[in-house]
C-alpha cells in the first residue's frame, strides 16, 4: 500500500539515506560518514525541531562508582515487566557507556559536581545515580547541538529540511531502495521526488500525536512506523504508550504538545498529592513517587477517577534553586501563574514515548530488506513494556553506530525500483481532530474492551473519510490513522495488565502473555497478527 500522491518529479541519491534528524538519526548519519559513505539526511522541519531537543531528563549509562552494566540490565529488565529482549538490553546497557563517551568527544558538555566530575542523578525505575543531564533540565537541547555541529561540518552529509517521507522504493525482488519525499521551497527539488540509496533507515521519533495531548513536538507523527507498515515490514509492541505521569496541566480543553515536568524533579525531592494535600504513591510502590512511570501514571489517573478532578499536584516547593536547577521548567510554570518556589504545580499523564515500533534485530534490520529502523520508531524489545527513565537517548547512540557498522559491512549495490503498483489511499485531514480525541478517551493510561472497541469502531467510520487532495496534513493524518488502528488491535489482543498497558478490565499480568505482537498491513488493507515468545529468567524480580 502507498500514500496517494503525485508522480515524483524529481531524483537525488546517496549511499544511505537517514530519515530523522534526532539523537538516532544523526548518530547514525555521522557513524556511517566514518565509513566514507554519502548520507542524505532528511527532516520534516527544521533540523533541531524534533523530540530530542525537547528531551528534560538525561542519557542513562553505568559511568558512576560502584555502578555496572549488571546494575543497569537489572533495572531496565524490572521496568520492562518480563517482555524485554534480554540480548538487546545487554547490548543498551554494555555498549552504552562507550557511546556516551563517544558523544563527549563530539562535543556534548554535561552538568559537572562540585569536584569537577559528570553530576550522576537518579530517576525513576533506577537503583543507581547514573543519569547524566546537561544544563538541568536541558539534555536533549545539548545532545541535538553537539551531533547538529559534528553534521553541520561533514561534507558527506547533505541536509535536506522541510521534507516528509512518503513511502519506500522498492526493487522487483522486494528490496528497498530509496524513499518518495515531498520537500516544500527546496529550489528544484521541490514538490515529490524520489531519493535512491543503498539502504535506509527510519529515524523519525515517536507518535505522540495520535492523542490529543501529548509531550511530543507537531512533528512527531509516526511517519517512518507508517511507512514500514505500507511496506510490508512487522511492527511490535505498539500497544505500549507511555504515558509521562507529569506533564504541566495547561487547562481544560488545551491539546497537543504540552510542556513536561522531567522525573528529575521528583528524584530532587518533589512529590505528588491529591486535592486533600495526600501523598498517594508511598503506599503504592516501594520508590513510591520514583516508581516507574507506568505505576506512577496509572496511580495519578485513578486518583484523579475518584476524585473528579483534572490533574494531581506536584510539591516542589522543597527544592531551594528550582529555578537555576530547572530553568525551563521554570519557565513553563511561570506561563500559567504558577511559582513552584510557592505553589503546587498542577500534573496530568500525556502521551510522551512509544516503546513499540519497527521491529528489528539488534542490528536494526526490519523484516524488508534494505530498510533500517532506529530510536524510537524501532522495536528492538530492549524497553519490553515499559522505558526505563533516560534509557531513550542511549539506546539512540548505541543502536545508530551498530546500523552504521552493519550498513557499511553489508552494503548492496544501487538498484533501480520496480514500477510502483500497490494501492494508493489518502484520509482527509478532517477526521484527525476525532481520532486524537477518541484515542485519548478509549485507548490512554486505562483500557478495556469496550472502550476498545468504541475507539476502532470510530477508525473504522474515520477511514471513509478519503480525498485525492494530497498535501502534508492530509500525508500525516493518513499516517496516524494507521498508527491508531494498530495500536488499538494489539491493545484489544493483550487481554493482561503489563507495563505501560494496562487493561481496566484485566488488572492483573498473565503467565500466558510473556511474548509479544507483531503486526503487519495486507496489501488489501487488512491486518495480520502473529505472536512471539519471550524468554527471560526474571526470578530476581519476583
Amino acid at each position: 500500500m502507498r500514500l496517494l500522491a503525485p508522480t515524483p518529479g524529481w531524483t537525488a541519491k546517496a549511499d544511505v539515506v537517514v530519515i530523522g534528524s534526532g539523537v538516532a538519526g544523526l548518530t547514525t548519519a555521522l557513524q556511517i560518514r566514518a565509513h566514507n559513505l554519502s548520507v542524505l539526511l532528511v527532516t520534516k522541519s527544521f533540523i533541531d525541531a524534533g523530540s530530542t531537543k525537547w528531551a528534560q531528563g538525561g542519557i542513562a549509562a553505568a559511568l558512576g562508582p560502584g555502578d555496572s552494566p549488571e546494575q543497569h540490565e537489572k533495572d531496565t529488565l524490572v521496568a520492562g515487566a518480563g517482555l524485554c529482549e534480554l540480548p538487546a538490553v545487554k547490548v543498551l546497557v554494555s555498549e552504552g557507556p562507550e557511546a556516551v563517551r563517544k558523544l563527549i568527544a563530539r562535543g556534548a558538555v554535561f552538568d559537572k559536581s562540585e569536584t569537577g566530575e559528570i553530576a550522576l542523578t537518579r530517576e525513576g525505575g533506577h537503583l543507581r545515580n547514573r543519569i547524566l543531564h546537561a544544563g538541568g533540565d536541558a539534555t536533549g537541547a545539548e545532545v541535538s547541538r553537539a551531533l547538529l555541529a559534528a553534521v553541520s561540518n561533514d561534507p558527506g552529509i547533505e541536509v535536506v529540511e522541510h521534507a516528509l517521507v512518503l513511502d519506500a522504493l522498492k526493487t522487483r525482488t522486494g528490496r528497498v531502495c530509496g524513499v518518495t519525499l515531498h520537500v516544500i521551497g527546496e529550489g528544484r527539488r521541490d514538490g515529490v521526488g524520489q531519493v535512491l540509496a543503498r539502504a535506509v533507515v527510519l529515524a523519525t521519533g515517536g507518535l505522540g500525536q495520535v492523542y490529543s495531548q501529548t509531550t511530543n513536538p507537531s512533528v512527531s507523527t509516526g511517519d517512518g512506523v507508517a511507512l514500514a507498515l505500507r511496506a510490508g515490514a512487522a511492527v511490535a509492541d505498539v500497544e505500549f504508550i507511555q504515558f509521562h505521569p507529569t506533564v504541566l496541566y495547561m487547562g481544560e480543553g488545551s491539546k497537543g504538545q504540552q510542556p513536561l515536568i522531567s522525573e528529575a524533579v521528583r528524584g530532587e525531592g518533589a512529590f505528588l498529592v491529591n486535592d486533600k494535600g495526600e501523598r498517594f504513591m508511598q503506599a503504592v510502590h516501594p520508590l513510591a513517587d520514583l516508581a516507574p512511570r507506568d505505576i506512577v501514571a496509572k496511580e495519578i489517573s485513578r486518583q484523579m477517577k475518584l476524585t473528579g478532578a483534572h490533574h494531581v499536584w506536584l510539591d516542589a516547593r522543597g527544592i531551594p534553586d528550582f529555578a537555576e536547577r530547572f530553568p525551563n521548567i521554570f519557565a513553563s510554570c511561570k506561563e500559567i501563574d504558577v511559582d513552584p518556589a510557592q505553589d503546587l504545580i498542577p500534573v496530568a499523564p500525556a502521551s510522551h514515548y512509544a516503546s513499540g515500533g519497527v521491529r528489528t534485530d539488534l542490528n536494526g534490520h526490519s523484516s524488508v530488506p534494505g530498510l533500517y529502523a532506529v530510536g524510537e520508531t524501532a522495536c528492538t524489545g530492549a524497553h519490553g513494556a515499559n522505558r526505563l527513565a533516560s534509557n531513550s537517548l542511549l539506546e539512540g547512540l548505541v543502536f545508530g553506530a551498530r546500523i552504521a557498522e552493519d550498513i557499511a559491512a553489508n552494503l548492496s549495490e544501487f538498484e533501480n525500483p520496480a514500477p510502483q503498483d500497490a494501492n494508493e489511499f489518502l484520509l482527509s485531514p478532517s477526521i484527525r481532530g476525532e481520532l486524537q480525541r477518541a484515542m485519548s478517551k478509549g485507548a490512554a493510561v486505562v483500557r478495556t474492551k469496550e472502550s476498545l472497541q468504541e475507539t476502532l469502531a470510530t477508525l473504522d467510520k474515520l477511514k471513509n473519510a478519503k480525498t485525492i487532495f494530497a498535501n502534508l496534513d492530509a500525508w500525516e493524518t493518513t499516517n496516524l490513522y494507521l498508527l491508531a488502528t494498530a495500536i488499538v488491535k494489539s491493545a484489544l489482543e493483550r487481554t493482561e495488565s503489563r507495563g505501560s498497558h494496562f487493561r481496566g478490565d484485566y488488572p492483573k499480568e498473565s503467565e500466558n502473555w510473556i511474548k509479544r505482537i507483531h503486526q503487519n498491513l495486507v496489501a488489501d488493507g487488512s491486518w495480520s497478527s502473529t505472536t512471539e515468545e519471550v524468554f527471560n529468567d526474571l526470578s530476581f524480580a519476583r
